[in-house]
């Protein structure tokens, strides 16, 4: 039983508001609400995304200071949400430009606030690619204490439409899987508040290989 209710945020990295991308995100979270889990499903939308240019004021405000898109809603969205989607179509093997370029943003100098959070990430292919598009996005993820969810399978739909991948049965198999693995991880998590302390972070090293 969850004490609290517990949300989810889904990124969706497509151009298209409810296209391949969003068709694979919202069988994840169909399971997460079947589990009592809420979701948000949040769209970055067609216009142009600002990459990240490390000027690093977002260090001091936790926030970007570019404001042209709408990456601060999202870091406040991600700061309340239990736990993160986030899907992108693939292009030329890799995901978006514009979902790397809102995640550089995302992560750069935040990621402390989402240690702990559990995450995945989703693809959708015509055909190929999906594998080293998932890498990418996961390493967000690894690189800031965020545990990673996995599925039956890789993380992945096919199909050139939405039709088409409601066609991909495993692939929505796999996507149901997600969604109540997801759940179940922050329903365990939720269960160890008050006897299980999260890790104790030590001070952070980094190490320069040119001196």
């Amino acid at each position: 039983m969850v004490s609290t209710t517990m949300n989810v945020l889904l990124i969706n990295g497509s151009p298209r508001k409810e296209g391949c991308t969003f068709t694979a995100l919202s069988e994840v979270a169909g399971r997460l609400n079947a589990n009592g889990v809420e979701t948000n499903i949040f769209q970055i939308g067609k216009e142009p995304v600002q990459d990240c240019v490390a000027c690093h004021v977002c260090r001091d405000t936790g926030y970007c200071v570019f404001k042209s898109d709408r990456l601060n809603e999202c870091v406040d969205l991600l700061k309340r949400a239990d736990g993160l989607v986030v899907g992108s179509p693939v292009y030329y093997g890799g995901p978006t430009g514009a979902i790397c370029a809102f995640l550089d943003r995302l992560f750069f100098f935040k990621s402390a606030s989402y240690a702990h959070k559990p995450a995945a990430a989703v693809v959708s292919c015509r055909r190929a690619g999906s594998t080293a598009a998932l890498d990418r996005l996961n390493k967000y993820f690894t690189l800031s204490c965020m545990p990673v969810v996995t599925s039956q399978y890789w993380n992945m739909v096919h199909g050139h439409t939405p039709d088409e991948v409601r066609q991909d049965l495993e692939g929505l198999q796999t996507m149901r899987t997600l969604g109540n693995n997801m759940a179940w991880l922050l329903k365990c998590i939720d269960a160890a508040k008050g006897s299980v302390p999260y890790p104790e972070q030590e001070e952070r090293v980094g190490t320069n290989f040119i001196r």
